[in-house]
Parts: structure tokens; sequence; C-alpha cells
């Protein structure tokens, strides 16, 4: 590969990336502690926030001056049609505030999400936490020049590496939707709960229910309710830097850009791969 090639391809490190989202996390506090903010309603019905905007624009300014070769799509980017999209091996794939209802709630549940995908998958992630200033990041690794496979997590000016748990003997601890539930996912709970034993339910918002399988904190986290690829791609990598996947519920592995819309199917983010979670979860 000429010197000419290396520089095309090149995929900006991830601590350049984690840079960019602790910098959208600043610009969304902005207006998080500020005064009262107005909320107005996009053509799905879903809220937009100043945040969300200053987010974004944040963001796709600064990966773009970092790797102009590299296209970036946003939630909130003009939408591309799927002819465009489609001959696309590498991108950026943003959620600039993911949870924005939490941010309206002021709970402090919400992130902000950037990931690389090639080929479909997810291969590099951040998740970005404003409120605490917590971050989770990884990376699948892979050609030369980029950084290293495994997954960590930064709080306070430290940073550890994290991993799914193994599960064992032990009760599951499942992690669910502060805002999506249902039968379907009450049944689930029933079918670990007489097949293992069930430790605990979390229930909290945006990504970070990805993020606390990826760190050991739960054990399985269905999602039965539509989700978006950018509410997932960032998380997805963390997650499987750190040893664990997210699966349809064919238990095929998620994966982006495949078709016109850009909705995932219902899935499963797993910890443990080694535990048989098709009999573990009734299915």
């Amino acid at each position: 590969m000429s010197q000419t090639d290396k520089l095309v391809t090149r995929v900006p490190a991830l601590s350049e990336i984690v840079r960019i989202a602790e910098a959208a996390g600043v610009r969304i506090l902005e207006v998080y502690n500020g005064a009262d903010f107005e909320v107005e309603r996009k053509a799905d019905d879903s809220p937009l926030t100043l945040a969300d905007r200053r987010a974004h624009e944040l963001i796709e300014q600064e990966l773009i001056a970092l790797a102009p070769h590299i296209p970036v799509l946003s939630e909130e980017s003009t939408a591309l049609p799927f002819a465009q999209r489609r001959v696309w091996q590498r991108y950026w794939l943003v959620d600039p505030l993911d949870g924005t209802k939490e941010f309206i709630s002021r709970n402090g549940e919400f992130t902000v999400n950037i990931a690389l995908i090639e080929d479909g998958r997810a291969t590099l992630g951040v998740v970005h936490v404003p409120v605490t200033g917590v971050t989770y990041f990884g990376s699948l690794g892979g050609e030369a020049g980029r950084d290293s496979a495994g997954a960590w997590k930064s709080a306070g000016g430290d940073i550890k590496p994290i991993a799914v748990r193994e599960l064992g003997a032990s009760e599951v601890r499942v992690v669910a939707s502060r805002r999506h539930r249902g039968e379907r996912l009450d049944e689930m709970l029933r079918a670990i709960e007489s097949s293992s034993g069930l430790e605990d339910v979390v229930s909290i918002g945006s990504s970070l229910k990805m993020c606390l399988v990826a760190e050991g904190d739960a054990d399985v986290y269905p999602r039965l309710a539509p989700t978006s690829e950018w509410d997932t791609a960032a998380a997805h990598a963390v997650l499987v830097a750190a040893g664990g996947e997210i699966v349809d519920l064919k238990f095929s592995p998620l994966r982006y850009n495949q078709k016109d819309c850009l909705l995932n199917p219902e899935f499963i983010a797993l910890g443990d791969r080694s535990v048989d979670w098709r009999k573990l979860l009734g299915l």
C-alpha cells in the first residue's frame, strides 16, 4: 500500500473520537444547565432541542476535519437515500444526544454516541455521559495503524478496561428500557426466573443499557421496541469489544446500513456469549 493510500484510508485514533464526544457533552451541558429550553417536534413527533443541534454541529465539523474521506451520518443530518449510502464501506454513525426525553426530564440518563461502521459492522464506538463525565469506548482493532482491540471506561480521570461478566451459576441481571416494557419482556423475565434465577432488573435510559452489559453490571438487555441504528451502533462496538454481542431474535449479529430504513429489528444485547441465551430467555 502506498503512503497516499495509507493517508486516504486512515481512521482517526479512538482517543480523538473520545475527545470529540466529550466536547459535544460540554455543548449539551451548556443548554442542560441553562434556563428553560424550548423543545421542538420533528416530522416523526420525536423531540428536538438546541442541545441536539449544537452537539450535532460540533461532531460533524470535527469528524470531517479529522477524516474528510469518511462520510458522516447523524440523527440530525439531512436524510440520505439508500442508493447513496449503500456504497459506503466505512462511515461515521452518530447520535449527538441519545435520550432526548431523558434530557428533557433532566434525569441525566442521556449520552453522546459516535460509531465507526465498516462493511455493516460497528467496529469502533464512544458513548459519553455528559452529566457524570463517564465515557465508554471500544475498538475491534483491525488494520495497521488502528487502535488495539478492547473496551474501556473513563471516570473521574481513571481509565480501566471493561469486560462482560462470566455468568456461570449466578442469577441473571437484566437491564430494561425505562420507557418500554411489555408482556413479551415479562415472559422472558419469567423464563429466566424459572431457569437460572433473576437477580435484578434495572431500568435506565439511552445507550447506557448496553454499556452496563459491557462493563459486567448487567448480563442481558432485550429490546422489543423500535430503535434506530444510531441508537445502538456506538454501544454495540463497545459491547463487542468487551466480549458481548447484539443479536436479532434469530440470533444473527446486528448489522448496519443494510436497507432503506435506518431502523433496527428487535434485538438482545448479550454479555457472556458462552450462555445458551435462546434457552434462558425461553426462545
